[in-house]
């Protein structure tokens, strides 16, 4: 088998390889995380630190703030000012310094929400406690109809303008894919200051319990087929912004990875088939993905990434509409 140089590049660090454990219960202690470098992670993304967990720890404090100033005065000089004041979870601080101190692999964390609130502080924090990189996963649903996709996405610009000014590291947004122009929109992250662009982010839906008639969490790990609609739009950003790109969300095999490289992605993220199959299959992807590339005339991940992108792909409208009608007639059922 030939040698092959599966190195890469993502958010401007050098990786091994184009496999990164994205944020899930496996990212969540480092003797996970170290199990994960020993099979051949690259990076590792943390399990995000939530906007709702940021609120409750400041609403804690200004609760006991409040007490302190009806009870005397004169207490009010023992309580810093809220921004100078770690009110976030510790926890999650503490598990980025000791993923630092014990992996040699790049570590990146994670926040989760809709609104700047903490942020901004929370992502400086992160930062020196020693964060290679920061991804935001943007959970909005504007469920007021009264806000228009031009108020969305100016609030998704806002948000990151707000976040990027704070920091010194690389900055990745996890886009969602209800967008009305994804192209557009991407590249209106990256010239927010986005580094980098994950696709896309997966939206969990509630499930309807009929016993209780409650919505109730409903969580499923991806499938390979969620992983095309990355793809086609993967393919129409790669030559279009100046940012790293990682695909996520049904990449379960070495072979789902070439195709994800192969249309311009600088590297995958990958829970769902770790969830399932454990970490000890990565070097089985890794091998699959060595083994394609071997049979392939392929000798790096660099001669093999983007060469199947809108630009360079033979056949440009199968990206479009020319594609639709010829998938729909192509289907036909067992009689």
């Amino acid at each position: 088998m030939t040698n092959i140089d599966l190195s890469t590049s993502y958010l401007g660090l050098d990786l091994k390889n184009p496999f990164i454990a994205s944020a899930s219960p496996l990212t969540g202690s480092v003797e996970s995380l170290l199990h994960l470098e020993r099979c051949g992670a690259a990076a590792v993304v943390l399990p995000s630190l939530f906007e709702e967990q940021i609120e409750h720890e400041r609403e804690q404090f200004e609760q006991l703030n409040a007490y302190q100033s009806d009870s005397m005065a004169e207490s009010l000089s023992f309580f810093p000012d809220l921004e100078r004041y770690n009110t976030g979870p510790e926890e999650y601080l503490q598990l980025i310094r000791d993923a630092k101190e014990s992996l040699c692999i790049p570590v990146i964390a994670s926040l989760n929400g809709f609104s700047s609130g903490g942020w901004k502080y929370y992502g400086e924090l992160m930062e020196q406690a020693g964060a290679d990189a920061l991804e935001l996963n943007i959970y909005l649903v504007p469920t007021d109809p009264s806000v228009s996709a031009s108020d969305v996405e100016r609030h998704y610009r806002e948000l990151i303008l707000s976040v990027r000014e704070q920091l010194r590291i690389p900055l990745a947004v996890k886009m969602g894919p209800f967008f009305s122009s994804p192209a557009a929109f991407g590249r209106d992250l990256v010239e927010s200051g986005a580094a980098g662009l994950v696709l896309f982010n997966r939206f969990l839906s509630p499930e309807i319990d009929l016993e209780t008639l409650e919505f109730v969490p409903a969580l499923q790990l991806s499938q390979p087929e969620e992983l095309r609609l990355a793809l086609r739009w993967i393919a129409i950003l790669r030559d279009r912004i100046r940012a790293s790109i990682a695909a996520t969300g049904g990449v379960h095999s070495g072979l789902d990875t070439a195709k994800a490289l192969l249309v311009g992605a600088d590297a995958v993220m990958i829970a769902s088939t770790l969830l399932k199959h454990g970490i000890d299959h990565l070097p089985v992807m890794r091998n699959e993905l060595v083994q394609w590339m071997d049979e392939n005339g392929y000798f790096s991940v660099e001669q093999l990434k983007g060469s199947m992108s809108l630009d360079n792909c033979s056949n440009p409208e199968g990206l479009k509409r020319a594609n639709y009608m010829k998938a729909l007639t192509s289907y036909t059922t067992k009689v």
